[in-house]
């Protein structure tokens, strides 16, 4: 009995601790990633203006084939929409915020399992015979120090989504 006392006090402790430090972390993240392309910009911008063609190269739509899906809105650009539920990658909508063809198309993202919204753009700019492509994503946490842990790691975690994403893109844009 007076193990589990202590164990009990260590675990509160900890989540004390932790939520202490987390007051002093940033709770805003940015992640931001991108690959050469040997391809057009007008044949890669459908591609990530187009919320249907998302799921051609995404890695999130990849890891769950059984993703509902639900669009909504113009086919592209602003105020097209796609949402998600998802029972391994989680439920989201992205809403799409502007677009310029063959340069970027821009998005809010909102987590309903966070309460969060964050924003992403695209950006293709050419470069030699190919384009550049940039996909960056930054958002707020919020207030919870716990998941000002969540800002810190964020790179980390939705990093290689997007390494993986652009690679799939790029292969995609690339075919003949």
């Amino acid at each position: 009995m007076k193990f589990l006392k202590w164990a009990v006090g260590g675990v509160l402790a900890l989540v004390a601790l932790l939520a202490l430090i987390g007051m002093f972390l940033p709770g805003t993240f940015k992640v931001t990633r991108s690959t050469l392309v040997a391809a057009p910009a007008d044949k890669i911008y459908p591609l990530v203006a187009e919320p249907k063609r998302w799921k051609d190269w995404s890695v999130w739509n990849r890891r769950d084939p059984n993703m509902a899906i639900t669009y909504s809105g113009p086919e592209s650009g602003p105020g097209a929409v796609w949402e998600w539920k998802s029972k391994s990658e989680g439920d989201g909508r992205m809403t799409f915020t502007a677009a310029e063809p063959g340069k970027r198309a821009a998005f809010e993202l909102f987590f309903p399992d966070f309460g969060t919204t964050s924003k992403g753009e695209l950006l293709l700019t050419p470069e030699g015979s190919g384009t550049r492509v940039t996909w960056t994503m930054n958002g707020d946490i919020g207030k919870n120090p716990l998941f000002h842990w969540m800002a810190l790691m964020m790179d980390g975690m939705v990093g290689k989504d997007f390494d993986a994403g652009l690679a799939n893109l790029k292969a995609l844009a690339e075919k003949t």
